[in-house]
């Protein structure tokens, strides 16, 4: 009888420490959007501040971590190329929208187009976009209040 009660323990703790583990279809896939490293300016891209994202205001930071889907990212550009003639009131925000992948980094950045010289409050002179994407190992694990 005590086997008995004894193995019935076992599982019952088995059971309860399983409870506690945590299983693949609780960790939800992300993707990381990235504004922090500096482009190599030959390749006429620079850094941007996202101040923007789906329209609500945030504080910028290097890494947004994002389940998979669309986002639309509004920054402000960093470009601090010599020719770049505007005025401030030229250097304006832009929105772009970005289709995020889970286990996908993208570093975003404003690139400085080069075609022409541009002065006076022609805001033409940069896109917002991605610089570089790559692989990238990003995983959201659900606390118990998110569950």
């Amino acid at each position: 009888m005590k086997a008995l009660s004894f193995a019935v323990s076992l599982l019952g703790m088995g059971v309860l420490l399983s409870g506690c583990s945590s299983s693949p279809e609780e960790d939800i896939s992300c993707g990381t959007v990235s504004g922090y490293l500096q482009p190599d300016a030959s390749t006429h891209w620079y850094r941007v501040v996202v101040t923007h994202l789906d329209g609500k205001p945030v504080v910028s930071k290097p890494n947004y971590q994002l389940t998979p889907g669309e986002y639309e990212f509004t920054v402000a550009e960093l470009i601090d190329d010599p020719t770049l003639g505007v005025s401030l009131s030229a250097r304006i925000p832009k929105t772009f929208k970005l289709q995020v992948q889970g286990h996908e980094r993208y570093h975003i950045g404003a690139q400085f187009h080069t075609d022409k010289r541009y002065m006076g409050k022609d805001t033409n002179y940069w896109e917002p976009g991605v610089w570089l994407q790559e692989a990238h190992e990003c995983q959201f694990e659900l606390s118990p209040e998110t569950k």
